[in-house]
């Protein structure tokens, strides 16, 4: 029988196979996993509103007693899970980092939670996450600080930092996160994990708010692995017809999905830092491009590109279209001047910018947006690939709200410095981020690789062989070592 270090060490895919075999028991995985939060959490704090010991723990059990009857739930049957704060899971309160959320329990779960449990899982608790998920950097007046797991005076990153942070300490096998603006990403950039954003409408958002407008957050998988998370993705995938822009580009089970191969004949495009004059920190381009070598190792060919669309373009779309989804969200909350006072700045901010927009200034936006994605279509008629640093700055001083510049430059909104993921959202690519190694002072960075609309498939694949080959999933946070 494996120690709990070791059961925790396994990546959910072989995990999931033991507890299918019953060489290992979901009792047994429960009571690692609630061990080790135990042990870590209150230093990091990356699981909030934790579940009662002996209800997970019970539930656990009933799901050993489903495979001693020979009933397997699915892929992810006796995994502990954590949902992120901003997405429902039914008997707990979400929060979504705010004092202003009401703590009543959600009577149901988000879709993709709700997938997750029907694989399975058993929910313990949230993750961790920044006010209404703005910003990348996770921290809050309810919970506090998520701290970096290699370093813990460090940000985690965010939106689904508590996520990042929860498997890098072997805390949960994988994990649900959501993403507008880098919040799979970044997060698992930061430690130095994996994160997807899939293709727009891969994974379904909650069908009671979305949006046929809504085109810029998804929710979307985290892991250890490349394997692990294209089958959490395979799990939390698939179409729904209360969901208008949900996809029918249907991914295998995830007990059927197959991602080996090389890289051999692969075009992939090197992006740098998108536009030549977007701020890198020192040594975030010197990092992607040495691990640009990996990808040579594994077959491919790189050759350096640049995306068609003017920078301010870009992000002139990106402040509209963004401002436009917040200040809807949000805007309710202006009419209270006591209820606004009590939001975080940054939402003060978004919600104030979206009162200034007009019908001519978002048909402009969606304008420039459409042009980013033709800009992108054209460089895949060249490459099979893209590839970008996944942030511009290494993890920073978690006391900070937001870096206030990059590489000397003076950051003029709370989110410049997380302008390199931009134009994939806007584009609604297929966007892994893959590690990238490790900066001066051991920091963490990562790469983000995009291939074409609905090719999440080619993505993985090619991010599977590449983490096979670059080594830093042997990595491990300080702590763990």
């Amino acid at each position: 029988m494996p120690s709990a270090d070791d059961l925790l060490a396994l990546s959910a895919t072989e995990l999931s196979r033991r507890i299918a075999s019953r060489d290992v028991s979901c009792r047994e995985v429960m009571q690692a996993s609630l061990a080790r939060i135990e042990a870590l959490n209150p230093r990091f704090n990356a699981i909030v509103s934790l579940r009662d010991t002996a209800q997970v723990l019970a539930e656990a059990g009933e799901r050993d007693a489903e495979l001693a009857r020979g009933e397997r739930r699915g892929w992810m049957h006796g995994f502990p899970l954590a949902v992120k704060d901003l997405s429902h899971a039914a008997g707990l309160p979400t929060s979504m980092g705010s004092p202003l959320s009401p703590r009543s329990p959600a009577r149901t779960d988000s879709l993709h939670a709700a997938r997750a449990r029907a694989a399975g899982a058993v929910v313990i608790g949230k993750t961790n996450t920044p006010e209404f998920g703005l910003g990348s950097h996770t921290y809050n007046t309810v919970f506090g600080i998520t701290r970096n797991a290699y370093a813990p005076e460090r940000s985690a990153g965010g939106s689904s930092g508590g996520a990042a942070v929860a498997l890098a300490l072997g805390m949960l096998p994988v994990a649900d996160g959501s993403d507008m603006m880098g919040s799979l990403r970044n997060p698992a950039a930061f430690n130095n994990v994996i994160g997807m954003r899939p293709s727009r409408g891969r994974v379904p958002g909650n069908p009671d708010d979305e949006l046929f407008f809504q085109q810029l957050a998804t929710d979307g998988p985290m892991a250890r692995t490349v394997e692990d998370a294209a089958r959490l993705l395979a799990v939390q995938s698939g179409f729904d017809a209360r969901v208008p822009l949900s996809s029918e580009h249907a991914l295998p089970s995830p007990d059927t999905l197959q991602l080996e191969g090389d890289g051999k004949g692969l075009r992939i495009g090197w992006l740098g830092s998108i536009w030549p004059d977007l701020p890198l920190a020192p040594g975030v381009r010197e990092l992607g491009e040495k691990a640009l070598d990996t990808f040579r190792t594994i077959g491919c060919s790189v050759e350096p590109c640049t995306l068609d669309v003017p920078r301010e373009h870009n992000w002139s779309a990106w402040l509209r279209l963004r401002q436009l989804l917040v200040g809807g969200k949000l805007g309710a909350y202006m009419s209270d001047p006591k209820l606004f006072a009590q939001l975080k700045p940054e939402a003060q901010w978004e919600i104030e910018q979206s009162r200034h927009l007009d019908a001519a200034s978002l048909y402009q936006a969606s304008l420039y947006r459409s042009n980013v994605y033709r800009a992108f279509v054209k460089l895949f008629e060249r490459f099979d690939f893209v590839v970008a640093p996944t942030a511009q700055v290494f993890p920073f001083d978690a006391e900070l709200h937001w870096p206030d510049e990059v590489a000397g430059v003076k950051s003029d909104t709370y989110h410049r410095w997380m302008e390199i993921v931009t134009p994939f959202t806007l584009a609604g690519l297929p966007t892994l981020n893959v590690r990238a190694g490790f900066g001066e002072g051991g920091l963490p960075m990562g790469l983000q690789l995009a291939g074409p609309i609905h090719a999440d498939l080619d993505v993985l694949r090619l991010g599977h062989a590449y983490d096979q080959a670059c080594g830093w999933a042997s990595h491990r946070p300080p702590v763990l070592a």
